[in-house]
């Protein structure tokens, strides 16, 4: 067996981790033909075969799996050496990639984004927008934003955004002028109520709480959707009442297109966190991030 080379190794740990050559090639720059010719180079001098490649997929066959688990302390250690000289120089450079819900993209990071980049110009930002409960360092992501519940235990998490944000439900005027305004959440049941869909299938239930009673109420009504543009949309139009985020329909209250519906029930929850895989080494964009959010945070 020939002593495999270190870049070639490099280059199959990035393929595995990025689920494909296109992806892994995109990432570094470089053509996938090139590094498709450094893996192929790696099994060879190894005399085994480490990918499964179809026309769809490339996944690590078990012998591949095997090594890649043995290589990467080695590896991470590679990429700490690294991103050490970063830090000394005092300016990250690289890719921070973030995995977000759709709220977190429209109303959380627009604020955030541009004076971080604005501070470290040395650093890109590539944001993904996906409100299910993904892996994100499996998927290749430095760090998700999630809500705590909904937090995997063995996570770093730091606070992102607002730290306490509600539900509100609103319906516009022609649409309550014309069935009523529900005085108790019991009521909405004899209501046209916009539900959404999360894209894992699961229906949006409808939590409200005052005084230490809850009620939950599975929307029924005319439109069910997983875009919640459509859904404000639809509510703005008269369709029926929608129960969403407060940031989506708070400047809607305020132009009168929309008037709030049960406001002493409106549930409040904690405010998100960016969280991320609890290792030794933390790349220097993402380490930058969250001195940046610990900063913000503190002001």
């Amino acid at each position: 067996m020939r002593q495999p080379n270190l870049t070639d190794v490099a280059l199959f740990a990035a393929v595995v981790e990025a689920g494909g050559f296109r992806v892994a090639a995109q990432r570094r720059g470089m053509p996938a033909s090139s590094i498709s010719d450094c893996v192929r180079r790696l099994e060879s001098d190894l005399g085994v075969r480490l990918l499964n490649r179809t026309t769809r997929s490339v996944y690590p066959t078990e012998v591949g799996a095997r090594l890649l688990e043995r290589l990467r302390p080695a590896l991470d250690e590679i990429d700490a050496a690294f991103s050490d000289l970063d830090d000394e120089a005092k300016q990250p450079v690289g890719t921070l990639r973030l995995n977000v819900p759709v709220p977190i993209a429209r109303f959380v990071l627009p604020r955030l984004i541009p004076a971080f980049l604005e501070r470290y110009p040395g650093v890109s930002v590539e944001v993904a927008m996906d409100n299910t409960f993904i892996d994100v360092v499996a998927s290749g992501f430095d760090a998700g934003v999630r809500y705590e519940e909904s937090l995997a235990k063995d996570m770093i998490a730091v606070p992102i955004g607002p730290r306490r944000q509600r539900f509100v439900a609103g319906a516009a005027p022609g649409y309550l002028q014309r069935h009523g305004t529900p005085q108790h959440p019991r009521e909405l049941l004899e209501h046209r109520l916009i539900g959404h869909r999360f894209e894992s299938g699961k229906l949006g239930v409808w939590e409200l709480e005052k005084d230490g009673e809850i009620v939950r109420v599975p929307p029924q009504g005319p439109l069910l959707s997983s875009s919640q543009d459509l859904e404000v949309g639809a509510a703005v139009a008269g369709v029926g009442i929608i129960y969403t985020f407060e940031e989506y329909l708070g400047p809607l209250f305020e132009q009168g297109t929309l008037v709030p519906v049960l406001p002493d029930w409106w549930q409040g929850f904690d405010g998100p966190y960016l969280y991320y895989n609890d290792r030794r080494h933390v790349p220097s964009p993402l380490r930058a991030f969250v001195d940046f959010l610990k900063a913000e945070n503190g002001s």
